[in-house]
């Protein structure tokens, strides 16, 4: 509970917490939301044994929002074989909640799906999101949430509207290739006669508000995230900007700057382009139906997590949602993460709220041993910071 502390000690608790909600964030690369909460988990009952412990692991629209959002929808998971990034066959799961269907990219385009030498934004492809909706609107599904973050791609969605028959033509009439290179060629869109998603509501769940183009947009910062040099970053920048003037004139549509509209290198454009889509904030629609605000009121000291705490932390993340919802109800907050830029720091040092810091790096400064055991690390690291923020000592700078 928070209270007003010991003079002795200047601790944040007048009493050890009985209730403590875990809510953490996948740490990319090393554990799922779920894993990461049982390895922190373990480590607080180390220090709280009576304590009651509910673990919430959490997703922002990007990688594991399936698994975590749909068993709390009473959904089922359903797969099948579509067109990977690099146009190799990748098995993709889906889940269907009754008239609801809840697709996410990372499992047909995400970065994870290719190997760090071959990630290259200006080639992939998310043609395998178009196959798995042509399956989805096969079935009696009323809403279509898709979740966008993860992924190895840069081309707005093109791929996607080609598997679902949009023809995207060069100035010769030839339909361009896949990835966010062939924007560049684009000179002509014309739409599929049939529209199998008519009369479905798409919504786009974003964990990113940036636009689609300038110096906040998909080429500029998301890109060489997945393997883009300097001069691809370029190429796409010019590359999505052409796709945008011919969607603009030749759909109607205006999406440069729609927020959310660079999320998964574009493909939020893509979704109101070519689908007429909706874009939110994937945090607060899974914070809403796994009723986080609830949860965080009765409990006494909220702990969550990322692999990598920055200053996009804040915009559309698990950890600035939470920390939304710990302001509004007064409660302390422990947050454990990979990496923690200093600039993050600062952010939350800021802050009207009891809040301890803490990153892996700075136990352990072999980043390969940190990801190799992150389970055991993060238990480790809970249960040590949790002790010294019961006991109010400072936070290492």
């Amino acid at each position: 509970m928070l209270g007003m502390g010991s003079p002795d000690q200047g601790s944040e608790f007048s009493r050890p917490p009985r209730r403590v909600l875990i809510c953490p964030d996948s740490f990319k690369g090393s554990l799922t939301a779920k894993a990461a909460a049982e390895s922190i988990s373990r480590g607080i009952r180390q220090v709280l044994p009576k304590a009651k412990v509910e673990l919430l692991p959490l997703a922002d629209g990007g990688e594991g929002t399936l698994e975590t959002l749909l068993p709390a929808l009473g959904g089922e998971k359903r797969g099948l074989w579509v067109t990977g990034p690099l146009g190799d066959p990748v098995w993709a799961e889906y889940g269907v909640a009754g008239e609801r269907a809840l697709l996410e990219v990372a499992q047909v385009a995400g970065l994870t799906l290719v190997p760090p030498e071959q990630r290259d934004p200006t080639r992939t492809t998310t043609y395998g999101l178009g196959e798995l909706l042509r399956a989805v609107c096969r079935d009696p599904i009323a809403e279509i949430w898709i979740a966008l973050g993860g992924s190895a791609t840069v081309d707005a969605g093109a791929g996607m509207a080609q598997a679902l028959g949009y023809r995207l033509l060069d100035g010769a009439g030839d339909p361009i290739g896949w990835g966010g290179g062939e924007l560049a060629r684009l000179a002509r869109i014309e739409p599929p006669k049939q529209r199998i998603w008519q009369g479905k509501r798409i919504r786009g769940l974003c964990d990113v508000q940036n636009a689609l183009t300038g110096p906040l947009g998909a080429a500029a910062v998301f890109a060489p995230q997945k393997g883009a040099t300097p001069q691809q970053v370029r190429q796409l920048e010019q590359a999505l900007q052409q796709w945008a003037r011919v969607v603009e004139r030749d759909l109607g549509r205006a999406v440069e700057g729609i927020p959310g509209a660079g999320a998964a290198g574009g493909l939020g454009a893509g979704l109101v382009a070519f689908l007429g889509a909706t874009l939110e904030s994937g945090i607060q629609l899974l914070a809403q139906h796994l009723a986080l605000p609830e949860r965080l009121r009765r409990c006494d000291l909220v702990v969550t997590g990322e692999g990598r705490l920055d200053e996009q932390s804040s915009m559309g993340k698990v950890v600035g949602a939470v920390l939304e919802q710990a302001m509004v109800a007064q409660k302390p907050l422990l947050i454990l993460c990979g990496q923690a830029t200093p600039a993050a720091r600062a952010d939350l040092a800021a802050r009207p709220l009891p809040i301890r810091v803490a990153a892996l790096c700075d136990r352990i400064p072999d980043v390969a041993e940190a990801q190799r055991q992150a389970g055991y690390h993060l238990e480790q690291m809970a249960a040590w910071e949790l002790k010294k923020f019961l006991a109010g000592d400072p936070i290492p700078t």
